[in-house]
């Protein structure tokens, strides 16, 4: 079944529709005050890509969205170049709002297009990240809000598109990382099928008395030996933030248990 895409364009917003917000040390980000806004499952992708490279000069971020992964994963690394990708309008138009807002379009390359198009974007990168909507178009219900829609569900392909899409525009030492339901099996199986190999996976747990959320895979082209890593905890059973999640947060390395 296909779906219409409603669009929202920025020159039809009110000022007070849209907020800045601070994204890291340096740099803020604009987003939609009533929209889809950056959220943990964006951290940590960030924070796991900005451990696994030691120093990439080229960054792209498949379905971009407003920038969140792609940014914080660039602040990472004062001397590479990023490339976002992002289908739909009013995220694009916010991301290039932050990039100009930040000062740095010498820095960040924002496309507006399908990351399914093989014929948008041909170069390859260092590292490719990527946080795609997790849901099936009919295993939820599809906000009426047309970006937090395609954020949340699967209205412009799925996990194994980002992972074919990453596998095309990879060197041939890159590296991939993609955030994706912790319970969902297509994250592992999509890394396999679009013929990468997955290094490692990271499962992180929102309260320790719950299971894994979300998980973070990291793949690439050269056979490897996988890692499942411990699961990283937000908040422990009090609902207090862990050592751990405060350590992601401010890209520092995880305290050692």
């Amino acid at each position: 079944m296909s779906y219409s895409i409603a669009e929202i364009d920025i020159a039809d917003l009110n000022p007070e529709d849209i907020t800045l917000d601070q994204l890291t040390n340096d740099w803020e980000i604009h987003q939609l005050k009533k929209g889809h806004r950056f959220s943990t499952d964006d951290i940590f992708t960030a924070y796991i890509a900005s451990q696994c490279h030691p120093c990439p000069k080229t960054l792209l971020d498949l379905g971009a969205g407003i920038g969140t992964v792609g940014l914080l994963t660039l602040s990472r690394f004062p001397n590479a170049h990023l490339t976002m990708i992002e289908a739909q309008q009013i995220s694009h138009q916010l991301a290039q709002k932050t990039i100009a807002h930040n000062e740095i379009n010498q820095r960040v390359r924002a496309l507006r297009g399908d990351i399914r198009n093989p014929n948008l974007c041909v170069k390859t990168f260092d590292l490719i990240t990527g946080s795609p909507p997790y849901f099936p178009t009919n295993k939820g219900v599809i906000s009426p809000h047309p970006q937090r829609a395609a954020c949340r569900m699967e209205l412009r392909g799925s996990i194994i598109d980002y992972a074919k899409a990453a596998s095309l525009r990879l060197k041939d030492d890159g590296i991939f990382v993609v955030c994706f339901a912790a319970g969902d099996p297509r994250g592992f199986q999509s890394i396999q099928e679009s013929g990468l190999h997955c290094s490692l996976r990271q499962d992180v747990i929102f309260r320790a008395d719950l299971p894994p959320t979300i998980s973070i895979f990291v793949a690439q082209k050269r056979s490897c030996i996988f890692e499942h890593a411990p699961p990283i905890t937000i908040r422990d059973a009090q609902g207090k933030w862990t050592k751990s999640y405060m350590a992601v947060r401010n890209f520092e390395p995880l305290p050692q248990t």
